[in-house]
């Protein structure tokens, strides 16, 4: 087949701009073949190159005593104790996902499981973080099912508990969801598998499933934007097998243990050409590659398909020549392609031959670590106009109007479709601030968590990067954990808009400043940018997923509050309404400023709760929705009803940070308050649970009929 010829339209269609067209031609000294342009396009890209955002990512803390490796591996890793370590990352699969939505959100949870166990940890848990258009346009419905569905087949079949996540709904969204796939894994602290690629002349090795032609461009389609030709973009979307995965997983962990690996990384976006270039970038090498050897399950491929194909359930790795014959012997025994198809070379050079035709010869550092980086012109975000006067509502309208959205009402439609209890090892499923998963075999526990208000970071993003990490971190301290670490998921709009760069540039400070605060080291991530359609962004939205650990089990607080339980608030409360989910679900509104938040109150009220948790019954923080939400989630739970002792809409609902809704029998209740007063910290008692009804200050209603809103709300929304 003869490649076309390259024209400034196909140059222009493979996202490579006027500019560093011209750089390339500089680099490479003349024109390059096709399947060298598609190389360059993919390694370029938004997608694998974050090459408007590096600037900012340096700025972020990484390191601290409880990191063992931060960004720039497939994922984090985190010493844990007693020679253990987590291993996490989140990841973005927002395009695919809004082309083919069923096969996109499955395979974004078969690329994040690979990346944890391509450095040898057993994945354990899984979390997504989802947000959808408005219920009412026309695709949503389609898109919510057709995600729920990719994740729990994928999670369901390979075998790891999905254990939390959010699910949100925004007109925003309405032409560009997102899918944000959270994986963790164990693993011995000294057995971490890397991708630095050493030694010259060593093989190059391809593992798992034939390559196709599914996927093919992906990485350049996720780093444009989408406009009325999206439906010509859905051969770009990859088509996943969760069986093979799971055999690629017993595969790959055998062959760690057998000492034959001397550096492996998976194929992810841009499948061969990245995973290449990344592990001999790293290693101060160069790649060759004969593509003739290369496992294919369609006929006649090219190697510019070959090189881009992001076909799934694949890995690269560098082996020690003298124990081949058992590393294959492992891949024969499950099933899948062993293939060596190609060598460490130490010329600074990327060589593919296709046939007896040398397909590309690029200096391989030049596609990796010496890609283009943009300082992106940006303006700081206005501040936001006073809120102004608040539109008078009853305390329980207030409620239902909430309870009765799809984004706050119960989500068991979604988490049932999953199963959590895999592996028979986690602790607390879906509906608590964070999921709990015992390490196994020992007295310890892991919590994770994921979290973001994006009408915050809009309105004020270093407020609400801040409050992302803050928000993530009382997550993790409700279920008794200590936070550890941070990954995060960066979902933004044009970067070439000075007004988008700014909210992300906003939003990386406040994370910045959090991270730092709380101890919480960002440890790896992601940035999904472009994710607009027709010119029209999503909210700012930058998902953070943390991870706690719970010591010992005993420190585990996820018990339910009882009739007679008294209902306390730990921390100041001011009633802050701008921004607010009340004024977002009842009226529409989405006005005001974000609320601020106080890090030094987020530490000192956080280690108090920790501290004190053997006077607790239950305990959940305050977040949108405020102290009326939380409360009527934690009795609804129990199937209790509670009072909430008098107070106006703003006490009710506001959402002040640094807080948290905790519940315990009287006698718990009086040992807190004493605590508090020791420790100087704000405490009050705000009601009861027990009863039939919900009773806010003169206002009341069956818990039955408020039970049934919350609990279907949901469903109808998306049917």
């Amino acid at each position: 087949m003869t490649d076309p010829v390259i024209t400034p339209e196909i140059v222009a269609a493979h996202g490579l701009k006027p500019d560093e067209w011209q750089r390339l031609l500089g680099i490479i000294g003349r024109e390059p073949t096709f399947t060298e342009l598609g190389i360059f396009s993919a390694m370029w890209n938004e997608h694998c190159s974050y090459k408007s955002s590096k600037k900012w990512l340096r700025t972020l803390p990484t390191t601290g005593p409880q990191v063992i490796c931060g960004p720039g591996e497939n994922a984090g890793v985190v010493d844990i104790g007693d020679g253990q370590a987590v291993i996490f990352k989140m990841e973005s699969h927002n395009h695919p996902s809004y082309i083919e939505p069923h096969q996109g959100a499955g395979t974004g949870v078969g690329g994040i499981l690979r990346d944890v166990f391509t450095m040898g940890a057993r994945p354990i848990a899984a979390m997504n973080a989802l947000s959808f258009g408005e219920p009412s346009h026309p695709k949503t419905g389609y898109l919510v099912k057709g995600v729920v569905e990719g994740i729990g087949g994928y999670g369901n079949a390979f075998g790891v508990p999905t254990v939390g996540g959010e699910v949100r709904f925004h007109k925003s969204y309405n032409g560009n969801c997102l899918v944000n796939a959270f994986a963790a894994g164990l693993a011995d602290a000294d057995k971490i598998f890397y991708s630095v690629a050493s030694g010259v002349g060593m093989p190059v090795v391809y593992l798992g499933a034939k390559t196709g032609r599914d996927g093919v461009g992906g990485a350049t389609m996720a780093s444009a934007e989408f406009d009325e030709t999206i439906e010509e973009k859905r051969p770009t979307v990859q088509v996943g097998d969760p069986f093979t995965e799971k055999r690629l997983l017993e595969a790959c962990l055998e062959l760690m243990a057998s000492g034959a690996v001397i550096s492996i990384q998976d194929m992810g976006a841009a499948g061969l050409t990245c995973s290449a270039v990344e592990m001999g970038d790293k290693g101060g090498l160069g790649i060759k590659l004969q593509l003739d050897d290369v496992p294919q399950r369609e006929a006649n491929m090219t190697a510019y398909e070959m090189m881009l194909s992001e076909s799934q359930e694949r890995m690269l790795m560098v082996l020690k020549p003298e124990l081949e014959d058992v590393a294959r012997a492992i891949f024969v025994k499950w099933d899948l392609d062993f293939a060596i198809v190609g060598e460490t070379i130490s010329e600074d050079r990327f060589l593919i031959l296709h046939g007896n035709e040398v397909k590309a010869d690029l200096p391989l550092s030049k596609l990796s670590s010496s890609a283009p980086e943009y300082d992106r012109p940006w303006v700081e975000t206005p501040k936001a106009a006073p809120l102004g006067e608040v539109p008078a509502i009853g305390a329980i309208d207030g409620l239902r109007a909430l309870i009765g959205s799809p984004s706050y009402a119960q989500k068991s439609w979604v988490y049932e479709q999953y199963d959590c209890q895999v592996g028979a090892d986690t602790v607390v499923t879906p509906g608590l601030p964070a999921g709990v998963v015992r390490v196994h075999g020992t007295g310890k526990a892991l919590a994770f968590t994921s979290d973001v208000t994006p009408r915050y970071v809009k309105a004020n993003p270093f407020e609400g990067g801040k409050q992302a990490v803050a928000e993530a971190y009382r997550n993790l301290t409700a279920v008794g954990a200590t936070p550890l670490a941070t990954t995060d998921n960066l979902n933004f709009g044009n970067p070439e808009k000075p007004e988008i760069m700014g909210q992300f540039v906003g939003a990386i400070k406040g994370i910045g400043a959090a991270v730092a605060a709380l101890d919480m080291p960002i440890v790896s991530g992601n940035v999904s940018l472009y994710n607009e359609t027709d010119g029209k962004g999503i909210l700012p939205t930058p998902t953070i997923g943390a991870v706690g650990i719970l010591y010992s089990l005993d420190d585990l607080i996820a018990g339910k509050p009882q009739a007679g339980d008294v209902a306390l608030v730990i921390g100041e409360t001011f009633g802050h309404l701008g921004q607010s989910a009340l004024l977002a679900e009842a009226f529409g509104i989405e006005a005001g400023d974000a609320p601020s938040v106080d890090l030094d109150a987020e530490k000192k009220n956080g280690d108090f709760l920790r501290s004190n948790r053997k006077h607790v019954r239950a305990a959940t923080d305050l977040g949108d929705g405020g102290l009326a939400l939380a409360a009527f989630e934690m009795a609804e739970g129990a199937c209790l009803g509670l009072t909430l002792v008098p107070g106006d809409i703003a006490t009710l609902f506001g959402e002040d940070q640094a807080r948290y809704l905790v519940a315990a029998p009287e006698a718990g209740a009086r040992a807190l308050e004493a605590a508090a007063l020791t420790a100087g910290v704000e405490i009050i008692r705000v009601g009861t649970f027990g009863g039939d009804k919900v009773t806010f200050g003169t206002e009341s209603a069956p818990l039955a009929a408020l039970s049934d809103l919350y609990r279907t709300a949901f469903a109808k929304a998306v049917a």
